[in-house]
């Protein structure tokens, strides 16, 4: 008798530590999904310990729901409760290849268990990535382009498309029957496959150093278009663009303490809104002033000094390859992933033209690298304190992803890590895991302080990692991955957007570092 109620305490006390582990186990999930990473079961999970664990790959405005757990447990069995439901975040890259069909027809052996989402709400979520905040500088790059500047809108926009589709097809093989089947999940999967067998990780390395670039760039980015905005909304107040910026950074420290998004995602859609009520005021002051419009400042030239940074803008406001795969994977119809491209990027291609046609018609010469700095004093202050909110809520985001990267890659990477976990057994941040977030959030301040130019820092992104991302890397692994089964004309415009993007990536960074050094050694002497 002893002996089976010691027993069935055994079994209960078991039951209840595995239950509180596993929904604490959710909850971190939900945290992962939020960020866009997708779900997985315990069968799943057991695949996904053998794979490589490099791919760590940010989605932006993924809408992902959360895997509900479901509890068995059995009072009078000898083995302890196990959760069949139990949710997982899975990083793409760490699963095994799915026999999905592009159709996602019933091939899909995932469809019922993972949270798929429509063409139209992937194109919301591709829209976000291309139509954000940055489009305030478009204007500036027609200043030094002209009318070649409008033209490289509309040609980024085919390209950016083109190289999206292409980078889609690079995760498909065609099976035994003649089928598509999608055998990668992630950029990170097809630069792996693209260097395999010789250096079967060195293209994940690549793709990630270029993802948390980009990140950390956004991050100053948001910084620095913070001091700007509020230093040109009140120029009368004795207080510096430097001032401010740190002022916006000391907002910005709590971020050091996230351990989820949950708060700050709950902005996302009131942010995205306000600004696009933002471009529609600026395009209606732009248009009062229609009379005024000066159409013979709009020439052929361009400004060779200039030009190349603005190449680097453009490039930028279209970055959005890098969450694609993931985005794709999780549509109901993957098939409708092609025309939901085109829309999207017709529709981008033609509200940036006209932006900053319109914006830079207004003020011709004038224009500032922000363009809302040229707005009347009265609408400027209004209008750029709610493109400050929407900056400083929209930090949270790249920032969290980049101190992830930074922790799963040299603190939380098992027998591979190079320093101790930044967690402790309890869940909570040790000393230097919050030391390596406050360092990145004194870094943002330091760099938006030093070299405090929203359009060279916007055009050094681009040129490096946006052309990288978008134009160079998807067309090397297309013709890598599918040479055999190309026709001559898409190899042509592989090769040729290959050595296009490479010219505008190499001059656009040089004459960027350029105007980045001279701006820092003037910081530097003052």
């Amino acid at each position: 008798m002893a002996t089976l109620i010691r027993g069935k305490l055994s079994n209960k006390l078991s039951n209840a530590a595995t239950s509180v582990s596993n929904k604490s186990q959710a909850k971190v999930s939900g945290m992962f999904a939020r960020m866009g990473f997708q779900a997985a079961t315990n069968e799943e999970a057991l695949g996904f310990a053998a794979c490589d664990d490099l791919d760590y790959d940010h989605r932006q405005g993924m809408q992902m729901d959360i895997l509900t757990t479901d509890e068995i447990g059995g009072e009078g069995s000898g083995d302890g409760g196990e959760l069949d439901g139990d949710s997982h975040y899975q990083r793409d890259g760490t699963g095994p290849p799915r026999s999905a069909s592009k159709d996602g027809g019933p091939n899909d052996e995932l469809s019922e268990d993972r949270p798929k989402i429509t063409a139209w709400e992937a194109g919301w979520n591709v829209t976000n990535a291309i139509q954000g905040m940055f489009v305030l500088g478009l204007p500036y790059a027609i200043l030094h382009g002209g009318y070649l500047g409008l033209f490289l809108i509309i040609f980024a926009a085919v390209v950016c498309c083109y190289t999206g589709k292409i980078l889609i097809s690079c995760l498909y093989e065609e099976d035994e029957d003649g089928q598509l089947v999608r055998v990668r999940d992630s950029y990170v999967d097809i630069a792996n496959a693209c260097c395999a067998p010789r250096f079967p990780s060195l293209g994940g390395h690549v793709v990630n150093v270029a993802q948390i670039i980009e990140l950390v760039m956004t991050c100053i980015l948001y910084v620095v278009v913070s001091g700007n905005l509020m230093y040109n909304s009140f120029p009368n107040m004795p207080i510096s663009q430097k001032s401010w910026a740190i002022i916006a950074t000391v907002a910005l420290l709590p971020c050091a303490f996230l351990k989820n998004l949950k708060a700050v995602s709950k902005f996302s859609l009131l942010c995205t809104m306000a600004h696009f009520v933002i471009n529609v005021l600026v395009i209606a002051y732009c248009l009062s002033r229609a009379r005024d419009w000066a159409w013979d400042k709009v020439k052929f030239y361009i400004d060779v000094k200039k030009f190349p940074i603005s190449i680097g803008i453009i490039v930028f406001s279209y970055t959005s390859q890098i969450f694609l795969p993931s985005l794709e994977g999780n549509m109901t119809k993957p098939s409708e992933f092609h025309c939901m491209m085109k829309w999207t990027h017709i529709a981008a291609c033609i509200l940036k033209g006209l932006f900053a046609l319109v914006a830079y018609l207004t003020w011709a010469d004038e224009t500032k690298e922000v363009i809302t700095d040229n707005l009347p004093p009265g609408i400027r202050a209004v209008v750029n304190l709610f493109l400050v909110a929407k900056a400083l809520l929209s930090y949270p985001l790249p920032f969290f992803a980049a101190v992830e990267v930074f922790e799963k890659s040299f603190f939380q990477d098992g027998g591979r890590a190079y320093f101790p976990d930044c967690y402790g057994g309890d869940g909570r941040l040790k000393s230097w895991g919050l030391a390596l977030r406050c360092t990145l959030v004194v870094f943002t301040l330091l760099m938006a302080i030093y070299v405090p130019h929203f359009a060279l820092l916007m055009g050094l992104t681009g040129s490096l990692t946006g052309a990288g991302l978008c134009f160079l890397l998807p067309s090397i692994f297309h013709l890598k991955l599918l040479w055999r089964k190309l026709q001559w004309h898409q190899v042509f415009f592989d090769v040729a957007i290959f050595v296009i993007g490479g010219i505008c990536s190499v001059s656009g960074f040089i004459h960027s570092m350029e105007g980045l050094i001279e701006a820092f050694r003037y910081n530097i002497q003052e």
